[in-house]
């Protein structure tokens, strides 16, 4: 599905400082603007026309790679030389990446990584999307950097450029409702803050990974795995975004360990209905009208205010089913979500977070006895072996522990 290596670059990106020659109250990382950028995308894309979000998907899937090799480069200079150089550049992006992605979908991803970076034209509105929900993350962010830097000279002029920038995305309804501060740019905003919430929060880790981190790294899976399975075109949206917002009610109740969830009776059923009130009053009434249902599809809520993202469904005719063999649904009518899988993917992902802490010498008994049981409730869904795919990184990690700290500008 993939391999350690690819992963071992996707979570380096949590330890990839923004904004870091700047005073900031919070670390700013990577991998959080990465994911605040997906979910924007999401939702500037579902208010336009025409768009094909197997490519949006892959677009931010290939900036993000490229973001990760590059980030020692700071953006405006990154742009100036692209210009001039951009055949050079995006050559030695593929060159420090092929090793990784060439074992995907046996060369096919590579390929189709190659074709992105040297053709402009390729998924051309989706990565007009893309660009708009990257500064739209970056202003987010900023708004949290102006607040300590209001003495340094030169921020007036970065405020000013930030702003300015909006102009080349107002075609966009979602960036204008966004901007204006309508009704979805609550939404937005709810999602960032979820790069508050720690995860793992009662131990040490290395990198620290937030909850908005890991909801795009169980999304990524969630790719991975869909085209493993050659799953149509709508049950890879679905997996995807699925995923992506599986945690986003923990901005309202935030984020509840396993052990403390399941620990006392009926507790899990508790916080799942709180966590259906929240939704109902403070997610839904803010997400655009005719995306409601869909969304509320997506975050798992079916039958009788009931909710679980982790089970297979479809959704045929305005009725949400369960169904047992997800393969038997493989058509974009059927609006297909492999549930089943998503939990898989989100317990690779937990699975992986304590792995490389352990690697880099943090080896709490938290950390420890967490990936022990995480390990242990690895399953194989649709042919895809997630524990064999555990035991590789984790033989990986505990060979080379080679993920290190690593900076960005911007």
């Amino acid at each position: 599905m993939i391999n350690p290596k690819i992963i071992d670059y996707i979570f380096s990106s949590a330890s990839i400082q923004r904004w870091n020659d700047y005073p900031r109250m919070v670390e700013l990382v990577e991998l959080d603007k990465q994911a605040h950028k997906f979910i924007t995308a999401f939702f500037i894309a579902k208010l336009e026309d025409d768009i094909n979000y197997t490519h949006l998907i892959e677009a931010g899937i290939f900036e993000f790679l490229r973001r990760i090799v590059v980030t020692d480069i700071r953006p405006d200079v990154f742009r100036k030389a692209i210009q001039k150089k951009s055949k050079e550049i995006n050559s030695w992006v593929i060159e420090k990446l092929k090793d990784s992605l060439e074992p995907i979908q046996n060369g096919v991803f590579l390929k189709k990584f190659e074709e992105y970076l040297y053709d402009s034209n390729m998924y051309k509105k989706e990565r007009f999307i893309l660009k708009a929900a990257s500064y739209l993350a970056t202003k987010w962010e900023f708004s949290i950097v102006y607040q300590t830097s209001k003495f340094l000279t030169d921020i007036e002029n970065v405020k000013r450029s930030v702003e300015d920038e909006i102009e080349d995305y107002y075609e966009l309804i979602g960036v204008r409702k966004i901007s204006l501060n309508k009704k979805l740019s609550r939404i937005i905003d709810l999602s960032g803050r979820l790069r508050f919430q720690k995860r793992w929060a009662q131990t040490p880790r290395i990198p620290e990974t937030s909850v908005l981190g890991h909801m795009l790294t169980v999304a990524l899976f969630a790719y991975f795995y869909s085209k493993d399975v050659n799953a149509c075109d709508k049950r890879l949206e679905n997996n995807f975004y699925t995923a992506l917002f599986h945690d986003l009610p923990e901005a309202l109740t935030r984020d509840i360990i396993s052990p403390v969830k399941y620990s006392v009776d009926e507790l899990s059923d508790i916080i799942a209905e709180y966590e259906i009130i929240k939704i109902e009053d403070d997610i839904l009434p803010f997400i655009p009208e005719g995306l409601k249902e869909e969304f509320s599809y997506l975050l798992g809520l079916y039958e009788n205010n009931k909710k679980d993202e982790f089970l297979n469904k479809i959704n045929y005719k305005d009725q949400i089913k369960i169904v047992d063999n997800i393969d038997d649904y493989n058509l974009d009518k059927y609006n297909p979500i492999d549930g089943k899988a998503l939990k898989q993917c989100d317990k690779l992902s937990a699975f992986i977070e304590a792995s490389l802490s352990i690697s880099h010498g943090i080896k709490s008994k938290e950390l420890q006895s967490g990936k022990k049981h995480i390990f242990k409730g690895l399953k194989t869904v649709q042919g895809i072996d997630f524990k064999e795919l555990a035991r590789q990184i984790d033989e990986e990690f505990g060979s080379t522990g080679q993920t290190q700290a690593r900076f960005d500008f911007d």
